[in-house]
């Protein structure tokens, strides 16, 4: 099964001069990782990491 890409416009804000991301990041993986956003929780895709809301 390949993987689904997204546009990387999707994950970020331009306002003014400073980029601003929308979603959270893993504080385990870095910068650059992003936590889905669900119902009740932030989980990571790539280590695992979640956080209740």
């Amino acid at each position: 099964m390949a993987k689904k890409s997204y546009p990387i416009h999707e994950k970020y804000i331009i306002e003014g001069d400073t980029l601003k991301r929308k979603n959270k990041t893993c504080p385990r993986c870095g910068p650059g990782v992003f936590l889905a956003e669900h119902q009740d929780r932030y989980t990571c895709g790539k280590c695992g990491y979640m956080e209740k809301k």
